[in-house]
């Protein structure tokens, strides 16, 4: 539920970094009202509005993880809302407003404070450093390898979701490190930059196709594959060849979250070649067996166990079994 902060400010049209100092304020709510004040305050005009857990860091923290499938947003009991407004926008009548548009009284601000102009890419790359994972090294396209003669994946990720430090890709990544045979037809649903893809043409297999239902996504791993010197074919959902009308992929690797994972299982198990192996992951070890029913209620033979943990974090993987 923790997004970024602070996010990234798009430019003006001209393509320079804001002039003026944005500002930014605190308000505090519990877990029934929290979600209202942050659609409110984006109606309102704020320019973001992130939820944190305002306990984080004490004794009473608490874990929380949402999905998008969730019915009702998971958050904590209390929260502080960190909203950004822009240089021209006075905290009172944003938060006037918001407070309108849910008829109550307007929330006690706990903390204002100015925001000079910064270069939010510069600052959002300093985020991504190189990153070693088993034998690969995930390499931003802006610094230099640290180990040239390793097995390296430069990366840009852009808009997309992938740049290898979440330990669901980690996960991914070693999978494919320790399991994929050379010369396997891999399927990366879900592909984000590329990370899953592109790993896997550098690890051997002979055709790989990445799916997206973000056109950015997908423009990011066809980027993301030149630049590694790899083969690899993007495409939306919709423009896979129909499910059942050729041998199957040999991989089908998925890192979602657990409640999408669940509504692919039919697509997936049919994209699937006779023994071929299923990869998912994004899921917490408590979602595990949920999900590997899931999968076995489409196709019994389909027997998914958890591959690897981190964390709370699991990898499920299963090959579907001969008739």
């Amino acid at each position: 539920m923790k997004s970024a902060w602070p996010p990234s400010t798009p430019p003006d049209p001209d393509g320079h970094e804001p002039s003026a100092d944005l500002t930014e304020f605190e308000l505090l709510a519990d877990a029934r009202c929290a979600q209202d004040w942050s659609d409110a305050l984006l109606q309102a005009g704020a320019l973001s509005v992130s939820v944190e857990d305002a306990d984080a860091q004490s004794g009473c923290e608490q874990p929380v993880y949402a999905e998008p499938a969730d019915a009702t947003p998971r958050l904590w009991p209390r929260n502080r809302l960190r909203v950004l407004l822009g240089p021209d926008q006075a905290v009172g009548p944003v938060l006037s407003l918001a407070a309108r548009r849910l008829e109550r009284e307007p929330a006690a601000v706990q903390a204002v404070r100015r925001i000079a102009p910064q270069d939010w890419v510069r600052s959002s790359r300093e985020q991504f450093a190189p990153l070693q994972i088993g034998r690969l090294w995930v390499v931003p396209t802006w610094t230099d390898p640290p180990d040239p003669s390793a097995l390296n994946l430069r990366l840009d990720p852009g808009m997309a979701f992938g740049t290898g430090t979440h330990p669901s890709t980690q996960l991914c990544l070693r999978w494919l490190q320790d399991c994929l045979s050379p010369g396997a037809r891999v399927l990366d649903y879900g592909c984000g930059s590329g990370i899953l893809a592109i790993a896997a043409a550098k690890l051997g297999a002979r055709q790989v196709v990445g799916v997206d239902i973000d056109p950015l996504a997908l423009q990011a791993a066809r980027d993301n594959s030149r630049r590694n010197g790899v083969r690899a074919d993007y495409t939306a959902p919709g423009l896979l060849p129909a499910e059942g009308s050729s041998a199957g992929f040999d991989v089908v690797i998925a890192n979602i979250l657990a409640n999408p994972l669940i509504l692919l299982a039919p697509a997936l198990v049919d994209h699937l070649a006779e023994r071929g192996t299923i990869v998912l992951a994004g899921v917490l070890a408590r979602q595990a067996d949920a999900l590997a029913a899931a999968y076995r209620a489409v196709d019994a033979r389909v027997r998914l166990s958890v591959w690897g943990t981190d964390g709370d974090w699991v990898c499920l993987a299963g090959r579907r079994t001969s008739r």
